[in-house]
């Protein structure tokens, strides 16, 4: 006679201790793996915020940086012909009313 199969069969202690054991190293290495992530963007967050003191404590940097005169971009890329400053619409006024004779 045929033996009827059996569906399902219990784990054992050892399978069970062997369950907990991996969950448990799955859970450690996945809180290490935070902390280490948490810690690298403090470092990351600290230098920046160093950097960011260090250019405000600079005062030269700043002076120097607001006596240059502002570049236009599409002239920078090549996209459009520079024009003589006496052009530049920003340096235009309204011109002045014809005398009449």
């Amino acid at each position: 006679m045929a033996k009827a199969p059996i569906h399902h069969v219990p784990p054992t202690p050892r399978e069970l201790r062997a369950q907990v054991v991996h969950r448990l190293q799955i859970g450690l290495f996945g809180l290490a793996a935070m902390l280490l992530l948490v810690g690298l963007a403090n470092v990351i967050l600290d230098r920046a915020y160093m950097a960011d003191a260090s250019a405000v404590a600079d005062p030269d940097a700043s002076a120097s940086a607001s006596t240059t005169p502002a570049n236009d971009p599409l002239v920078d890329m090549g996209v459009t012909p520079e024009l003589p400053a006496a052009n530049r619409p920003a340096d235009k006024t309204a011109p002045a009313a014809a005398p009449q004779h």
